[in-house]
């Protein structure tokens, strides 16, 4: 006689779907208009802020330039046969510092580069074997460095990128899980210092230096491995956020051994997104971090004693990236008004606008009403016309997936 069993672990998980797809949908009816929101056919992977513009990179397999005043899609760059994952700049005419060609990376392995004035691709290289994860110009030196799902870090010569592709020049493979995000800076010497980060929660620092020859290569040196974050690190700016609820913020290299150390910015749930607005064009003493749905304002004036300002409950999902918005614009008299923003992604599928003034006099009690933060599998969710969704495949719902969730 047979005997049948019940799943109760599944019954269990079922109805904690439930319960977190109608939390999640009184959420978005509850935030449906905070932040001036502009919704978006997938979701924004990356962001960056040039003048009043957003470009953003997209799961729907596109790349797009946004007017932040106005809410309409300007540009859309199609090409990518996978999400977009992550996009720089790089100037037309060497060092004019115009930024007219933009760089995108993708889960289809590839780097395209396009030219911003007629939306024409200029070239595709195959550069990785797994999915890129983030790129970084360090345009007085003609380098792009590129990171991977593969482990690997690459770098790439600008030189006559209008006649032919980056050519390879040189990689680094130290780390044993896929490289998260990088950051760098190019010193007065014509090296590079550079910054690695996995998902284990392992940054590297690294010296490149170029070498001379015909074809240019970029020699690495590992000048130092930090282990701050217990997991996955999410962003670098010279500050990091990781998935272990913590902001670190750390001198490099500290002015001295005695140094007293910055504490840890620790949060509830994990971090995906900082902004240092003193590294910003605001140059103000303050730390922007995003964690589940929720932004988060820091005074960091006396480092040793961050104090929140304000918070608010910003999205009904998890918020992936926060940028700095300087709007410019002329008044009735002809003067010019300038406005700081902040400008948050989310996997709500939309860019929300914060005035600078609304997050800063907000409480942590949050203005719009409380409303506990959750953590939600972010699995791509349908918005707008079902004619303008791209479909993406079972596997890259999977990774979209694991790519946007804490370890």
């Amino acid at each position: 006689m047979s005997e049948i069993t019940a799943d109760h672990s599944y019954l269990l998980r079922s109805a904690a779907e439930l319960e977190l797809t109608e939390a999640r949908r009184q959420k978005a009816e509850k935030t449906k208009s905070l932040g001036s929101p502009i919704q978006l056919t997938g979701n924004a992977i990356d962001i960056q802020i040039r003048g009043n513009y957003a470009w953003i990179a997209e799961s729907a397999h596109v790349a797009k330039k946004i007017d932040l005043e106005t809410g309409r899609t300007l540009q859309v760059y199609r090409g990518h046969h996978a999400p977009v994952t992550c996009l720089a700049f790089y100037d037309r005419i060497p060092n004019s510092g115009d930024e007219k060609l933009l760089i995108t990376g993708s889960w289809d392995k590839t780097i395209k580069i396009w030219d911003t004035n007629t939306k024409g691709l200029i070239s595709t290289t195959a550069a990785h074997d797994d999915f890129v994860k983030t790129l970084l110009v360090v345009p007085s030196v003609k380098l792009l460095v590129s990171s991977s799902s593969d482990k690997i870090v690459k770098f790439w010569d600008l030189t006559d990128i209008l006649e032919k592709p980056p050519q390879p020049a040189g990689s680094v493979s130290a780390h044993s899980r896929p490289v998260e995000c990088i950051a760098g800076i190019a010193n007065a010497d014509g090296s590079v210092t550079l910054f690695t980060a996995d998902t284990m929660g392992v940054l590297k620092v690294w010296k490149l230096e170029r070498e001379g020859g015909p074809r240019p290569r970029w020699r690495s040196t590992l000048q130092d491995t930090l282990n701050h974050h217990r997991t996955r690190i999410t962003e670098i700016i010279y500050d990091t956020a990781s998935s272990d609820e913590t902001v670190q913020v750390v001198p490099y290299q500290p002015e001295s051994s005695d140094q007293k150390p910055i504490p840890p910015l620790t949060h509830p749930l994990p971090v995906r997104a900082i902004l240092p607005l003193a590294l910003s064009d605001l140059e103000e003493p303050y730390i922007v971090t995003g964690y589940g749905d929720v932004i988060r304002l820091y005074d960091v004036s006396t480092p040793s004693e961050p104090e929140v300002l304000g918070e608010i409950d910003a999205h009904w999902h998890d918020v992936t990236a926060l940028r700095l918005w300087i709007q410019k614009s002329r008044t009735d008299d002809g003067r010019t008004r300038i406005e700081p923003w902040i400008i948050s992604t989310s996997l709500d599928g939309t860019i929300r606008r914060w005035r600078f003034s609304e997050l800063h006099d907000s409480k942590p009690d949050n203005p719009a009403g409380q409303s506990k933060a959750t953590i939600i599998a972010p699995t791509p969710q349908p918005s707008g016309n079902a004619k303008d969704q791209v479909e993406i495949t079972e596997e890259e719902e999977r990774e979209l997936a694991e790519l946007m969730e804490e370890d």
